[in-house]
């Protein structure tokens, strides 16, 4: 088992959750392996932290590389009525300890991911990009390693008793295994492009997430940049921002722009720079969290909906949790399925909480000012599932909001695939 090709551990992807769970299984002395498809600096999208980022950073050791870095500092989300009126901004430091999850950040996501990939690299991660994964390989029903193309097209083999899954949406282990399911309501479009120059607030206010309202119960997200830069996009179903016949991206973005007078306001002082994206219906959850030789993380296990930058912070919080079972695991000399049940019960308890919330807003008869107006008492309760303290009861908001809008029941997913039994 000395061949160069074995590892204790393989890691598919190198974003954010693979990059984490790559650090800590890393610096606890293991030999894991890090196959991604890119080379790092890359595009992504999704740029915006949530508070309780904080913990999974910090157990990364990168919370003075943060505070040192030109990332915007973020205190604060707004929302926007279509009228241009925005609410207050909900701080986090009226409800957080202003050393720790008060603040946190809005990131270029190529410069964000290139610094957690460095810092699994300096744990001691092996690291090897421009590999594309073809293959899971099997040794009957346990996943013993993968089949992979480096960019000259070359296939290798690498073997390791367990397997972790961070290929993001792409979601490579559920899509071949036939787990991957949508969510039965989540099913929204995306528009979105980059504006320089664009009006942003002042002070404190300068990285505040704004979520401002489009009919339809569709939004838009403006989130602050470094560098005068602006992410902004339109989030909706697909027949509403295509109606009309209209498919152009840019048109499609741009007859949104007049549905709001806030963005359209703010982004007026501007110029769009670079093209537009699109991306469907991108809410799923995978039906099991791992099979033998086999764990998915971050996205590859469930992605919910960008409207309260939730994936990043489940991303990063999975693969340090994967990172530490994981560790026990190659220890023990034990990979069974069984091990990642509490993983699959908590990062389910977690998702089902940010997605009750995500449904509540799509609803045209709820607002978080109609639950507070009731239920003062409540706030704090939304601004915890707000800021990603997701794994708490929250069970006395969910009866509240129950009187302005249907609550979704949990969905019976997330637990391992074990062997069968013969």
């Amino acid at each position: 088992m000395n061949n160069q090709n074995h590892f204790d551990a393989i890691i598919i992807g190198g974003g954010p959750a693979g990059s984490s769970a790559a650090a800590i299984l890393a610096e606890k002395g293991h030999r894991v392996l890090v196959l991604e498809r890119e080379k790092f600096p890359r595009y992504h999208v999704g740029e915006s932290l949530l508070p309780f980022t904080y913990e999974p950073l910090q157990r990364l050791g990168l919370i003075e590389p943060m505070k040192q870095s030109h990332f915007i500092k973020k205190y604060s989300v707004q929302f926007v009525s279509p009228s241009g009126k925005a609410s207050q901004p909900f701080y986090f430091f009226n409800r957080y300890d202003r050393e720790t999850v008060a603040q946190t950040w809005q990131v270029l996501r190529s410069e964000f991911d290139e610094m957690l990939l460095n810092n699994a690299r300096k744990r001691g991660a092996i690291v090897s990009e421009e590999m594309e994964v073809k293959e899971l390989l099997k040794e009957g029903e346990r996943v013993a390693g993968v089949r992979a193309n480096n960019r000259s097209g070359k296939t290798e083999n690498f073997f390791a008793p367990i397997t972790l899954d961070c290929t993001g949406k792409d979601s490579f282990a559920a899509v071949r295994n036939g787990w991957r399911l949508a969510d039965p309501f989540l099913k929204k479009v995306a528009v979105w492009t980059y504006y320089k120059g664009a009006k942003r607030d002042m002070g404190i206010d300068e990285g505040t997430t704004t979520v401002a309202f489009v009919p339809e119960k569709g939004w838009f997200w403006y989130i602050p940049q470094h560098n005068d830069m602006v992410s902004v996009g339109v989030v909706a179903e697909g027949k509403y921002l295509t109606r009309g016949g209209v498919k152009d991206l840019g048109q499609i973005f741009s007859r949104e722009v007049e549905q709001n007078l806030w963005i359209k306001e703010y982004l007026s002082e501007g110029k769009p720079i670079g093209p537009y994206y699109v991306t469907n219906e991108f809410s799923f959850h995978s039906r099991f969290c791992a099979s033998p030789g086999l764990v998915l993380v971050g996205d590859a296990f469930c992605f919910l909906d960008p409207v309260f930058s939730s994936g990043l912070m489940l991303a990063m919080k999975s693969g340090v949790m994967v990172g530490d079972i994981v560790s026990e695991a190659i220890k023990a000399n034990d990979f069974s399925p069984a091990r990642f049940a509490d993983y699959g019960h908590y990062m389910r308890e977690g998702v089902e909480n940010m997605r009750k919330l995500v449904y509540a807003f799509y609803d045209p008869n709820f607002s978080f000012k109609k639950v507070i107006d009731k239920y003062p008492e409540l706030a704090g309760d939304i601004t915890d599932c707000l800021s990603g303290d997701v794994n708490k009861d929250f069970s006395k908001l969910w009866t509240a909001i129950r009187e302005f809008c249907p609550v979704p029941d949990d969905l019976p997913y997330g637990q391992p695939l074990f062997e069968t039994v013969k």
